[in-house]
């Protein structure tokens, strides 16, 4: 053969078949440039020398990993459409007296050509929007851009060499399936799976089965532990089910709808519902994968988008007070030390401290069981990891502080509490609350509110605010805990914060200046307890960086999520058209008219296209519980934003999600009717 002709045969495959190509190319530069992007921001020294860029270049390496993983699945799915839309071609050309080495040849240089076009112009255009990237997160950063280009020369290596590996495991695929198959087979292989399955009832019933635990999970959870222990079990639960409902309880589906005559026996109905009943179990993984696809998209994207909307909210409830300072002791004459130091840095800077929040208190972390809280490390060892929901923190607190700090005058006897729980969801219903190292506490009533103090908030599992009758006790409970836990032992803590009239700049200083002076009174007294100071505005930069980081990599999944649905929808309405044009054909030639044609193809693609819509908005829903627990662990504890970003994100999707059934059923239309356009 003349040299050159195996490039020229694969440039020939390529373009007579642009309409499953282009879309392929698009998206595998699509995802090269997302690459790209990722791997040059996650080492960029512009985002690195912000305030908190550091913590989003962690968020966003996390983020390489991910998209690394998902292109290869993806793409090596997708691929499977576009060989199945080319064995006959193959076949052809086997037939004809090519043989598969020949073929197989023909297939590697495909593979360079797509990997080549994906490779340079994911990569330009990642260049070319990596640098609007880098000044939209510096900008979220909150510091100030510079305009000096660069190109990330690890990110195009990593690219480079990511994608090759990808491109060639999909080729090793298609080559080993050609070296399999028979050229009569390869003639017939866009025709396989034309024999209808069988409606499986009791597989039907085991997804429902599946997806009902995964259901009742996500609404039966109560905290953040059990959120972050069974989420991935849940998600993996739901992905199964979905697969199941899609292929098995589509069939079972379908034979209901032909048992109803009234429905059935329509001639929109009649054939719509017979060729998707035809060839549903090949149809079912697709749809489940856009469905999954979907509500992988609304999640990420309503979560992201409402931690980085309410920020503002959440850093607030993590840092009450513009400078917060915590000591580790609450020993009156170590505590006057602080006092002084803090009295005379204000004076001296002519600041003056307002909303001053300050309280005393032990926190210990506890296993409830009904009306009993269990601190013995070895009897709580004895409890399946099932039961981590039931781990809380019990934070002990003087009534003399609560009545401070809210104006009022409750007062206790000494087998009397008090409690106060961080968390809504929770109540305790019993009279008396026994504590380990206390024994029974008759429970004199709970209050509804405690300051914002940033505590609970900073901790994983729930807070149990326990209020005794003064200091003695939480003493004593030191003591217990000191004899069972030794060198893990909690200790006691004085929260001191104020707010400060003045500009963020002074606020800094002020924050820079007590922190030395501070750790000056450790250097100076070896035996001085610790000391930690927090400042609003010092955290506020890694702060955002978080949530930006998430926010930003939410935003980059869901896009390549988006085109990963967009591209099995497209693929799929261009392989049924091809599947039912001789079928439409043959109703043609016995009187069925265009009109009709039209109006059963709309509603087979309205009933199969929209149902992974349908499914995806009822996972969404069902998972709302459970990832606004995840939230809190964030401190987001704002439901009613959580609820409008959710059914925003939801609209906005949906709008989206019917442009592209527009669009896509428009080539399936003009297949399957023959029309010019094709």
């Amino acid at each position: 053969m003349k040299r050159g002709f195996y490039p020229k045969l694969a440039f020939s495959g390529i373009a007579k078949n642009k309409k499953i190509y282009v879309p392929y190319l698009l998206t595998c530069i699509g995802m090269v440039m997302m690459y790209y992007i990722i791997c040059f921001l996650s080492t960029n020294e512009n985002v690195a020398g912000v305030r908190g860029g550091d913590m989003m270049q962690m968020i966003l390496s996390l983020g390489i990993g991910v998209i690394g993983v998902f292109a290869a699945v993806f793409l090596f799915y997708t691929n499977s459409f576009l060989m199945r839309n080319r064995k006959k071609e193959f076949g052809l050309y086997n037939i004809l007296g090519m043989g598969k080495w020949n073929i197989m040849r023909m297939l590697i240089w495909e593979s360079l050509i797509l990997w080549a076009i994906s490779i340079v112009g994911g990569l330009a255009l990642g260049i070319l929007f990596s640098k609007a990237a880098e000044l939209i997160m510096v900008r979220t950063l909150g510091a100030k851009a510079t305009f000096t280009f660069s190109i990330g020369a690890d990110a195009v290596v990593s690219s480079i060499f990511v994608f090759a590996a990808i491109f060639f495991v999909i080729l090793l695929r298609a080559v080993w399936q050609i070296h399999l198959s028979k050229p009569v087979e390869l003639l017939k292989g866009d025709q396989v799976g034309e024999k209808p399955p069988k409606a499986n009832f009791v597989l039907a019933f085991l997804g429902i089965a599946v997806l009902a635990g995964a259901y009742y999970l996500a609404l039966t959870i109560q905290n953040a532990v059990d959120a972050l222990t069974l989420f991935f079990v849940a998600v993996i639960m739901v992905i199964i089910a979905t697969y199941i409902l899609f292929i098995a309880g589509s069939v079972v589906f379908c034979r209901l709808l032909q048992k109803n005559k009234k429905y059935y026996y329509k001639t929109n109905h009649f054939i719509s519902v017979s060729s998707m009943t035809y060839r549903m179990k090949r149809n079912g993984a697709g749809l489940a994968s856009i469905c999954i696809l979907s509500t992988m998209v609304l999640v990420m994207l309503s979560s992201t988008s409402c931690l980085w909307v309410g920020s503002e909210d959440s850093l607030g409830r993590r840092y009450p007070r513009d400078i917060i300072i915590n000591t580790q002791t609450i020993d009156e004459s170590a505590l006057s030390v602080v006092d002084e130091v803090v009295e005379q840095t204000l004076a001296e800077q002519g600041l003056a401290k307002e909303n001053v929040l300050r309280y005393r208190y032990l926190n210990l972390t506890g296993f409830m069981a009904d009306d009993s809280v269990v601190f013995d490390q070895d009897k709580i060892e004895r409890f399946s990891i099932a039961d981590s929901g039931r781990i809380r923190q019990i934070i002990f607190v003087p009534i003399e502080d609560y009545n401070r700090m809210l104006g009022d005058n409750i007062s206790l006897k000494e087998d009397e509490v008090m409690l106060y729980h961080a968390s809504d969801n929770e109540q305790y219903t019993y009279s008396y609350l026994e504590l380990e190292g206390l024994g029974p506490m008759r429970v004199a009533g709970s209050v509804t509110y405690f300051v914002e103090n940033g505590t609970s908030a900073a901790m994983v599992v729930p807070s149990i605010y326990v209020f005794v009758k003064d200091v003695s006790i939480i003493e004593h409970m030191y003591a217990y805990q000191q004899e069972l836990f030794g060198e893990f032992q909690s200790f006691t803590h004085d929260y001191y914060g104020f707010d400060l009239s003045t500009d963020d700049e002074a606020k800094l200083q002020l924050e820079e200046t007590l922190r030395a002076a501070l750790r000056e009174i450790g250097i100076q007294n070896k035996n001085a307890p610790s000391i930690r100071i927090e400042g609003l505005v010092s955290e506020r930069g890694s702060f955002y960086a978080l949530n930006a980081g998430i926010f930003f990599l939410g935003i980059l999944l869901g896009i390549v999520f988006i085109a990963g649905a967009v591209l099995i929808m497209y693929y799929k309405q261009v392989t049924e058209g091809y599947e039912d044009k001789d079928k439409f054909e043959i109703l043609k030639k016995v009187g069925m008219r265009r009109g009709e044609i039209k109006k059963s193809i709309n509603s087979q693609v309205l009933t199969v296209f929209f149902m992974p819509l349908i499914a995806a908005g009822i996972h969404t829903a069902f998972a709302f519980p459970l990832v606004r627990q995840l939230l809190m662990l964030f401190q987001l504890y704002n439901t009613k934003l959580f609820l409008f970003v959710t059914l925003a994100s939801f609209i906005l999707f949906a709008v989206f999600y019917t442009i592209v059934y527009l669009l896509t059923s428009k080539v399936y239309y003009s297949i399957v009717s023959g029309s010019k356009k094709e």
